[in-house]
């Protein structure tokens, strides 16, 4: 595998269709907050309680829809859940009202889960188990990549500032999981897994050493909310860092996870180098966040220079968790149950999206210096917990 997409095959298809929906969802993501404010008139209270409803709903969501993928084949339900992902995205052009808003982040954010975890189970089905890490790190650099792109071009709508263009923007991204879905349909046929008598339908939610483990990689998801929201209250309320740094720190996260992802990745061969990996996490995790502490002295330079090294360290421990976490979440999952175990351990990040934003503030717009401190003691035990997680979660593999 080289450059920046996987080999010809499988891996290949679901990097490009990853890329398809990314490049519309970069731009969607720039703009929506926007639209729904300045346009469609929603407050933002409006706006967050109902991005905290869809994403609540989508954690639930993957479960059932991921054991769908189980039972009726992961191809044929990323397929279906793709198109109802261009739907959810396309009923945003007649939203006017708050009620028909709550209704479409609803099914967008339950589609997205789903189609997730019906992805990761095509992928475990069609790709190697050596190479399954490391061609994830190929489609999470494919994504940023497209999300960096799309993001861009959603800035041009910005900029324009019309209903034309924010609804363009939106039919954009629509096409693009449109474009995914026939993309997909192009992938190799798996074939359901069978039904056991007496099993129960949702395993997962009996097996509790697996959901410990995905418990503990969700504390470590809450990192997402940090540079898009909590470091830019930070830099304005409490450091003389220039405004652009906001900007810089986000540019160094994208253009590292496409650069480094995969190469991190490729270190990770088994459950014990992935342990390491997620332990490694936290401890980067935590020195990051000290960083980010220290940055509320000095003046306008050195802040910027203290919060690029904090953004890096968060970066270096983003990658490796990723990585570590990704072998964990695939190894641990038996093989006829990819589906609904890749939508309970994905779980995490609508959580991490849902949760975040509020914790996260009160941590370190609230406390300061003593909130960063706690939150990086919150990613180290997580961290340093994962390998004794892993450790009774693969000893009871026999056992559910």
């Amino acid at each position: 595998m080289n450059g920046f997409l996987p080999a010809r095959g499988p891996a290949r298809v679901l990097a490009v269709a990853q890329l398809a929906n990314s490049l519309g969802d970069g731009a969607y993501l720039v703009c929506s907050a926007l639209y729904f404010t300045r346009i469609v008139g929603l407050s933002a209270t409006q706006i967050g309680l109902g991005l905290t409803l869809g994403w609540a709903l989508g954690a639930v969501a993957g479960i059932p829809l991921g054991h769908l993928a189980d039972r009726r084949g992961p191809r044929g339900t990323a397929v279906l859940l793709a198109l109802a992902t261009a739907v959810a995205v396309g009923s945003f052009l007649v939203v006017r009202t708050y009620v028909p808003f709550v209704l479409s982040v609803c099914l967008y954010a339950s589609c997205q889960s789903g189609l997730s975890a019906a992805r990761q189970a095509l992928l475990a089905a069609l790709v190697d188990k050596a190479k399954r890490t490391e061609v994830r790190a190929y489609l999470q650099s494919t994504v940023n990549a497209g999300l960096a792109i799309g993001a861009a071009l959603g800035g041009l709508a910005l900029q324009i500032d019309t209903r034309e263009a924010y609804l363009a923007v939106f039919a954009f991204d629509a096409v693009g999981f449109l474009v995914a879905a026939v993309v997909l349909h192009g992938l190799p046929s798996v074939p359901p897994a069978p039904v056991v008598a007496g099993e129960p339908a949702l395993a997962v939610l009996r097996d509790r050493p697996y959901a410990l483990v995905a418990l503990l990689n969700t504390v470590m998801l809450l990192y997402m909310p940090l540079l898009s929201l909590v470091a830019p209250l930070w830099i304005v309320q409490r450091t003389e860092a220039p405004r652009w740094t906001v900007a810089a720190l986000l540019v160094l996260n994208t253009l590292g996870v496409v650069l480094f992802q995969v190469r991190v990745a490729r270190r990770v061969d088994g459950l014990g180098a992935a342990t390491r990996f997620v332990r490694y996490a936290g401890i980067a995790m935590l020195a990051s966040c000290g960083v980010f502490a220290l940055s509320a002295g000095g003046n306008a330079w050195t802040a910027a220079l203290v919060l690029l090294v904090a953004a890096g360290l968060q970066l270096v421990g983003e990658m490796m968790l990723a990585s570590g976490a990704w072998e964990i979440g695939f190894d641990l999952a038996p093989a006829d149950k990819q589906g609904q175990y890749q939508g309970f351990f994905g779980s995490g990040v609508p959580v991490a999206r849902m949760v975040g934003p509020l914790l996260l503030t009160a941590l370190v717009i609230g406390w300061g210096t003593a909130g960063w401190l706690v939150l990086g003691g919150l990613f180290l035990v997580a961290g340093l917990a994962m390998g004794p997680a892993v450790r009774w979660a693969a000893g009871t593999r026999s056992l559910v």
